[in-house]
């Protein structure tokens, strides 16, 4: 798109294109679509979701959550305590299995929980998760916390989560 998008239009376009997509869209694939900088698809974003547009910003980019989304799906948070070597392990059992890890949360000693999307459903998107944390050399959550960690994983069977947590019980990542 080559003419530049204003205000509300392009809140509207970006919620379209949002409600539209199989995957995530980074803020640097909107902006270029609206012809407008990253930051101001940032505050787009803001803007949509204090509009309570369920909007979700994962390490793969912004996804639009609806309901019909979630109908059907499995969910069950699992506490695990590893070493941050063995994070893309750890993802690669989750998803093998056809499960999404949406999450990562820790409980800090002074913030109390702390939660951050991750949204990763195959080895591609937890490769671009562990390969980005390691590009801008930000530490993993379970760093502040010794390894312990939960995640809240989903999937459309029951037979796939149960799967990942008896292969992530038999690799020792589960807190016991």
């Amino acid at each position: 798109m080559s003419k530049k998008l204003q205000g509300n239009e392009r809140r509207e376009i970006v919620l379209n294109w949002l409600k539209s997509s199989d995957r995530p869209l980074t803020g640097s694939e909107l902006a270029t679509k609206a012809n407008v900088s990253r930051q101001v698809i940032v505050q787009d974003i803001s803007l949509l979701k204090a509009k309570n547009h369920p909007i979700m910003a994962t390490s793969n980019g912004y996804i639009y959550m609806s309901t019909e989304a979630n109908e059907g799906v499995i969910t069950q948070v699992i506490a695990c305590k590893h070493d941050g070597v063995d994070t893309r392990e750890e993802l690669y059992t989750i998803v093998d299995y056809g499960c999404t890890v949406k999450d990562v949360m820790i409980e800090h000693p002074v913030y109390g929980e702390l939660k951050a999307s991750l949204m990763v459903s195959n080895r591609a998107e937890v490769d671009r998760f562990i390969d980005r944390m390691e590009a801008e050399q930000a530490p993993l959550l379970l760093e502040l916390t010794g390894g312990i960690h939960n995640h809240t994983i989903t999937s459309k069977e029951k037979w796939q989560i149960e799967q990942a947590i008896q292969n992530l019980q038999q690799k020792g990542f589960l807190l016991e």
